[in-house]
């Protein structure tokens, strides 16, 4: 069954997305973290355990990002990480979200959901503010995809703007107390 994710499933999403994060897969959370965007949230559960959680982040008003999707190690291969995307993507379209972006490592499994490969410099500086806790953050390797509703109608809003090329994300140095 797939759901809204509630408090009671925090313990359970943070150990399915850090026992990714363990591979180099994607970012740990804390429970802090979880608890804070916990409505971004949808688990996979079946017969009471939860199986799998994906998050559909805001970006802008034309984009939203799929996060910390995440099945259990044993539960992969069972469409499961497939239910949890389609998800977002009737999320998306709920609120009237035109795109859907997902920065990952596994480009196939996307593209076979309708996502496409685009250059990381024309996301919004916005999608690389985790990239500070990211221990990746000066060597980043993950694929920037992108999955256009084409069912939903164009905002008229303001653009965000774009990474500017050739500039590396900003980090804050590190300075001893």
């Amino acid at each position: 069954m797939l759901r809204p994710a509630t408090i009671h499933d925090v313990p359970r999403i943070q150990e399915i997305i850090n026992s990714h994060a363990e591979l180099g897969k994607m970012l740990f959370k804390s429970l802090a973290q979880l608890y804070e965007d916990l409505r971004d949230f949808a688990v996979y559960e079946e017969d009471g355990r939860v199986l799998g959680c994906v998050a559909l982040t805001i970006i802008w008003a034309d984009l939203a990002e799929v996060r910390s999707l995440a099945v259990d190690e044993r539960s992969t291969g069972r469409g499961i990480g497939r239910r949890l995307v389609e998800w977002t993507v009737g999320e998306a379209r709920r609120l009237q979200i035109r795109k859907l972006m997902s920065l990952t490592y596994e480009q196939r499994f996307f593209e076979k959901l309708g996502f496409e490969v685009v250059e990381k410099d024309t996301l919004p500086l916005k999608v690389w503010s985790d990239c500070v806790r990211c221990p990746k953050r000066d060597g980043c390797d993950e694929i920037a995809m992108i999955h256009v509703l084409r069912d939903v109608p164009i905002i008229s809003a303001p653009t965000a703007a774009p990474t500017p090329r050739g500039v590396s994300i900003p980090v804050l140095p590190y300075e001893p107390g």
